[in-house]
């Protein structure tokens, strides 16, 4: 398995745009992002960088693995 880099809140969206993900709006500091089909929204906070936690998480969520 390969080490995830440190990015961004808006890195991560951007990366989710590009998988298809498409913003649904924001609730204070997270952006929420939805896709059709997939059952699970993404809340994907606006933090300078994510833990790495976080990010594993909303890759899990999106079905990215």
């Amino acid at each position: 398995m390969t080490r995830l880099a440190n990015i961004s809140g808006a890195g991560a969206v951007k990366a989710f745009e590009k998988a298809g993900w498409k913003k649904v709006g924001q609730v204070g500091s997270h952006v929420v992002m939805s896709k059709p089909g997939v059952r699970a929204n993404l809340s994907i906070p606006q933090h300078r960088e994510l833990s790495i936690g976080t990010l594993r998480a909303l890759i899990r969520a999106a079905g990215l693995t």
